[in-house]
């Protein structure tokens, strides 16, 4: 039979960009939608053979539905600018792969489907509908199918009754009762799928129904006889339309041959390197990858790499890989763990690879039944342990800090790790996703193996050790077959940039070794103080619920958002500041913080989550972190997650901890040096603002930090035009908070919020701010100009802070990208200091054979744990180390504190 494929463009464009990656060519222009449509289309060419085809795309503009109900899509949020930026590419790309492509003012894709279907069916064709909208189910009979290629779902008549509950001819009547929120029709309130299903069991059809409704009792009769009146024009929306004036025939819809170069210089600028590999092969063409290191012998000629992965059982097996990888220039290394928890990972087995395309999985602890002989741990350690402790063989890792966590576990310290692709790919693009399969989509193009598939996933999941050897062969080989590949792709770009090659060498490989050392070392903690604090805390608590249900007049959950709705705004008639997404009075911190000012229980409910809080994250959460076997807690740092460059804590969260109130200060009394010993901490002053000072070259910044003056002092003293000794306290304060404000973009109404005071009197102070600093003025116009044309900052040494809202319709995402791009710089440049500090705080401390350990990094802070008899010569070079890894056009300066604990120290 002759059959007639069609595929729903629109449905699977908006698909396709939010369920794939945000994936990028080096223009910084998206792809993600891009790749998603023209994968699904050639994998439908592939496994759908047709007579004729279409793929249909809904038309800018109105459609009759609007002029038939002007609210039609009224809630449809605008699209979003980087899908809007791929429409054409997406129509020029269809075409090109031989589509005939249809789009028709004034109607819906739907409707085009629907009226080609029917106009296919009097031919006595078969119609194949892939899409992703429920609403085409309605267009399901004898001669039409629907599938929907990224869930693999098929839908006959059968089909349909099993999804929807009801057959095919139903569908707009089941629709027309539960409404659609997507194109804003409403249907019966409170009337969901199951109490669709049941009426139209019951009754047969929507006509019945509506002849029925003064039968049908309860809410849902109410709500069916209130809506008796909208029915039949909820009906004539949700109904597709099958007689639609087509400006084609079915003759004009015969797939065309690919226009093979069209499509080739269309990969190549969207950066789909394997399918434009693939045409080129096809079409004679060898074009080299410009991207590849070198060419493997296991490199196709088309430039796909063949799979060749190994299982090593045998001591003969494993003997040649060792002389391998003791001659490879670079060897990628993974491990495959009992656990995710770096200090409690044991290893289950090792994969190696050198080539792309050859890898191999040595399996060491699988326990399944019936598993394979291994090689013992043991013995395999023993042969490899001389190679993974040697500095000369160059290793290369995914997450390589985690590895050596692994081997340290087993006595083994990991040396040689020169290069880390979660590391290239944060130099690189630090707002993309750097886990190994979104990275092996965006840069080669190759869907991998994911754990869930050979672990299984939830409450079902099992351990690596569980899997199947043959199986975990496939996963881990592959995982250090891919990095490597991965480290080909990534790493040129990032050495032909003399700054990101300075950033990658010079300070993310050289500080990933130390925060190894940091989260080994760990920090000893005060369990039995916390355990007091926690009580007392929970005591506070039980006041502050006291107090509110005092104020309330009635008791109340103080945890329940609903339940602090009802009493702040229908019982106290609190006026609503903002609503949450489904309308409600939003009680957020925000919300209750403004009105605190006016009114005693907000400020109560305020006071009570901030204890609350601190009791779950730290007080009650603390004691139980600690290491059985160390007696400390030992948090993981991750390079690779804020956009600044800032180091992220968790397991436990030390850069969060609240230190303006007592409370939280508390908490870090808890953080001790164990007997012997002291915590000293080394603090860079007023890091940002000197950095500010360095990046806008303004003289007035440049001659207070020189000078040595209090920066807020001298700033009020230029704001208040008074004398430096005149500068009361109060406009000190003043003065910080636009110090503090402006380099994190505030604006006028900002800082009258934060000061309290009229925003014509804070907008006045802005301006005699800038009148003084102009050349902060200049800065942050510079930036912000620059950001909007390059898409990212940069900071003093170099590292990329992407901007990925600079140039979107939205004003207010647009303007906090804009405030980003002025405090980026600063924030960059600080943790880039930060980072560097440590590397040379670690490398002096082990040159000099020193006891003294780095324990933590929060924010602008080094935290150490020194032996008294260590003290001084740390707290005398400590401060010179520190301010001597960069020279900016201010003094860097670096406050050193000691004591028995970080509260006193810092």
């Amino acid at each position: 039979m002759t059959t007639l494929l069609l595929v729903d463009g629109s449905s699977y464009l908006y698909r396709a960009f939010h369920a794939l990656p945000d994936l990028r060519n080096a223009k910084n222009e998206p792809t993600g939608a891009i790749y998603g449509v023209l994968n699904m289309l050639r994998r439908l060419s592939k496994e759908i053979p047709a007579d004729y085809s279409a793929c249909i795309f809904d038309a800018k503009g109105k459609t009759f539905r609007d002029d038939w109900y002007p609210q039609y899509k009224a809630n449809r949020a605008a699209m979003p600018d980087d899908l809007v930026a791929q429409i054409e590419p997406i129509h020029e790309a269809v075409k090109a792969l031989g589509w005939p492509l249809v789009m028709i003012d004034g109607v819906e894709a739907d409707d085009v489907i629907g009226t080609l279907a029917t106009i296919a069916a009097r031919q006595g064709m078969q119609t194949i509908i892939s899409t992703g909208d429920k609403d085409i189910a309605q267009l399901v009979n004898d001669h039409v199918t629907v599938i929907n290629t990224m869930t693999n779902e098929r839908f006959d008549a059968a089909g349909v009754i099993g999804k929807f509950g009801v057959p095919p001819e139903r569908i707009v009547d089941y629709l027309t009762l539960v409404g659609d929120t997507v194109d804003n029709v409403p249907g019966v309130e409170k009337v969901g799928p199951k109490t669709a299903v049941k009426m139209l069991a019951e009754y047969g059809t929507l006509e019945n129904i509506i002849a029925n409704a003064d039968k049908i009792t309860g809410v849902v009769g109410g709500n069916l006889r209130k809506a008796l009146d909208w029915l039949p024009q909820a009906q004539r929306l949700v109904t597709i339309k099958c007689d639609v004036e087509l400006p084609v025939t079915l003759n004009d819809l015969r797939h065309l041959d690919p226009d093979k170069g069209k499509l080739i210089t269309l990969f190549e600028h969207f950066q789909f390197r394997s399918w434009t590999k693939e045409l080129q092969a096809s079409v004679g063409s060898e074009q080299g990858d410009s991207q590849a290191i070198e060419v493997s012998a296991n490199v196709a000629s088309n430039g796909i790499v063949k799979r060749e992965y190994e299982t090593i059982s045998t001591h003969e097996q494993l003997d040649a890989w060792i002389a391998v990888i003791e001659n490879a220039k670079l060897v990628c290394i993974d491990t495959e763990t009992t656990s995710l928890d770096h200090q409690a990972a044991r290893l289950v087995g090792i994969s190696l690879s050198c080539e792309p395309g050859k890898a191999a999985y040595l399996p060491l602890t699988h326990r399944y039944p019936g598993a394979p002989e291994q090689i013992s741990l043991d013995a395999a350690l023993a042969k490899l342990k001389p190679w993974l402790e040697d500095d000369k063989r160059h290793k290369l890792g995914q997450n390589a800090k985690y590895d050596m966590h692994v081997f340290a576990n087993h006595g083994i310290r990991l040396r040689g790790v020169i290069h880390d692709t979660l590391l290239q790919s944060y130099v690189a693009e630090s707002h993309k996703p750097h886990d190994m399969d979104s990275m092996a989509l965006r840069h080669l193009d190759v869907t991998t193996i994911k754990y869930e598939e050979v672990a299984g996933k939830g409450a079902s999941q099992i351990c690596f050790d569980q899997v199947d050897i043959e199986r975990a062969t496939e996963y881990a080989a592959e995982d250090a077959d891919i990095t490597l590949q991965l480290h080909h792709a990534l790493y040129p770009s990032i050495a032909e940039n003399e700054k990101l090659e300075f950033v990658y060498r010079e300070i993310e490989m050289p500080v990933m070794p130390v925060l190894f050392c940091m989260e080994r070392n760990g920090v000893l903690i005060d369990t039995a103080q916390l355990d007091a604090q926690s009580r007392e805390l929970g005591q506070k608590m039980l006041e502050l619920e006291r107090r509110a249900h005092e104020d309330a007049g009635q008791p109340f959950n103080l945890n329940s958002p609903k339940q602090i709705q009802e009493i702040l705004f229908e019982q106290k008639k609190l006026p609503v500041k903002k609503k949450t997404p489904s309308g409600a009075p939003s009680t957020d911190e925000d919300v209750l913080a403004e009105l605190a000012l006016d009114y005693p229980l907000p400020k109560i409910l305020l006071e009570y989550r901030g204890l609350a809080k601190l009791k779950s994250t730290y007080t009650d959460k603390l004691p139980r972190m600690v290491n059985p076997a160390t007696g400390r807690v030992h948090t993981n740092y991750a390079q690779a997650v804020a956009v600044t460059g800032r180091l992220s804590s968790t397991d436990p969260n030390l850069q969060n901890i609240p230190v303006r109130n007592v409370e939280g200060r508390r908490i870090r009394e808890a953080f001790i040096a164990p007997k012997g010993s002291k915590i000293v901490s080394a603090d860079y002053s007023q890091i940002e603002l000197r950095i500010m000072a360095h990046l806008s070259g303004d003289q007035g910044l440049l001659n207070a930090f020189a000078a040595g003056e209090d920066i807020h002092r001298a700033t009020a003293a230029e704001i208040f035009a008074v004398e430096l000794e005149a500068v009361t306290s109060e406009q000190r304060r003043y003065a910080k908070v636009i110090n503090f404000g402006l380099i994190y973009g505030m604006s006028s109404f900002g800082l009258a919020a934060n000061l309290g005071i009229e925003r014509g009197a804070a907008q006045a102070y802005i301006e005699r701010y800038f009148t003084r600093y102009p050349g902060v003025k200049a800065y942050m116009d510079r930036t912000r100009n620059e950001a909007k044309e390059k898409g990212y900052v940069e900071t003093v040494f170099g590292r990329r802070l992407f901007l990925t809202e600079i140039r979107a319709s939205n004003a207010a995402r647009r303007q906090g990208a804009e405030r980003a791009a002025i405090n980026a710089p600063m924030q960059g440049t600080a943790a880039d200091l930060v980072k560097l500090a440590m590397v040379v705080v670690q490398a002096w401390l082990d040159d000099s054979n020193l006891r003294t350990k780095l324990v933590m990094q929060v924010h602008d802070e080094l935290v150490l744990e020194v032996p008294e008899d260590e003290l001084s010569v740390v707290q005398e070079r400590l401060p010179g180390l520190m301010t001597g890894v960069a020279k900016l056009a201010v003094p860097l300066l670096v406050d050193v504190g000691v004591g028995g604990n970080w509260e006193e120290a810092h």
